[in-house]
């Protein structure tokens, strides 16, 4: 199975070594293990950063093949970054991972997450169960923005943010969205 992981930037410089060396390393234990092909990897796709992230992501593409990048003109927002990362190299895996450049999410999920795949599952959220780390304000307004979700008819599932996985059968769907303003924890 070949795996793409797209992971949208906006001025991470501080802390893109720590996440590009952990990435690589899981991908390389997966490699060694059979359950991803050689030719996965982790695209990051900055988002108009005003810092050096781009920068190191060229420096990430040419010290191993693992890593691409996509730089988009301006800043257009985190969902559009996330979009335009999907869509590019929708075609260019079986799959593709969604998640923060923070790392906030529990990479060892991508295992679980190729294992549903090879299941036969074509979206795989990863959940959050434990936001001790999140501020009480970030708590309640998570919990508001939920609730509202609910009362107007979107069945999102909570905590999950952007961490997930999208088959390209899924991928190929949410393509035939038109809207401009696509709203992901809505539609998938």
């Amino acid at each position: 199975m070949k795996l793409g992981i797209i992971i949208p930037c906006y001025n991470e410089e501080s802390g893109l070594e720590e996440t590009t060396l952990r990435l690589e390393a899981l991908l390389n234990e997966m490699i060694q293990e059979g359950s991803i092909d050689n030719e996965s990897f982790v695209c990051y796709v900055d988002d108009g950063s005003s810092d050096n992230t781009w920068q190191l992501i060229e420096k990430f593409q040419k010290n191993s093949p693992l890593f691409k990048g996509l730089k988009l003109s301006r800043n257009f927002g985190h969902q559009n970054a996330l979009i335009a990362g999907l869509m590019q190299f929708k075609e260019s895996a079986d799959g593709l991972i969604s998640m923060d450049a923070d790392l906030q999410d529990d990479i060892t999920l991508v295992k679980s997450f190729v294992s549903k795949y090879k299941e036969g599952y074509d979206v795989v959220y990863g959940v959050r169960d434990d936001r001790t780390t999140d501020t009480a304000f970030k708590r309640g307004t998570a919990g508001l923005f939920y609730t509202f979700q609910k009362f107007m008819g979107i069945e999102a599932i909570p905590n999950h943010a952007d961490y997930r996985f999208l088959s390209t059968k899924a991928l190929n769907a949410l393509a035939n969205f038109k809207e401009i303003n696509l709203f992901l924890r809505g539609i998938v």
